[in-house]
């Protein structure tokens, strides 16, 4: 199957819904996002990988104050891959209540479904060094 512009537009819209979503706390809404067996691998903040749409959403809502205030994605790049699926990285950057400011990279696996696009794999890698260093 080609994979399009329209492809492309809807995908990068995809992404960007998810800070929308989580910054109005519509995290009932998740399901317009991910596969509901999606894994969210945050294991590089040393937690286990989140697995399915309800654990995604009990872990927002368990973080409470301290989630960003702002979720901004950009930098998307798109990278058709087998089997129909797309690769697609980000930057994020996330902005406390405070002020503060943290990077990460979001590494997705998309796929089609009935309903549209969703992410059926995140991995987040989050910066702490400049020039790809670990800190």
């Amino acid at each position: 199957m080609a994979f399009t512009a329209d492809d492309r537009t809807e995908i990068t819209e995809l992404l960007s819904m998810h800070g929308h979503l989580c910054d109005r706390g519509e995290l009932d809404r998740l399901e317009e996002l991910f596969t509901p067996d999606v894994v969210y691998d945050v294991s590089d903040f040393g937690q286990e990988p989140l697995l399915g749409v309800a654990a995604c959403a009990a872990a927002a809502r368990a973080l409470g104050e301290l989630n960003p205030v702002g979720h901004h994605v950009t930098n998307t790049v798109l990278t058709e891959a087998p089997g129909g699926r797309v690769h697609a990285l980000s930057k994020g950057l996330g902005v406390n209540a405070d002020g503060t400011v943290g990077s990460v990279t979001y590494e997705d696996t998309v796929v089609r479904t009935p309903g549209g696009w969703r992410i059926s794999h995140r991995k987040i890698r989050a910066h702490r060094a400049p020039l790809g260093g670990r800190a």
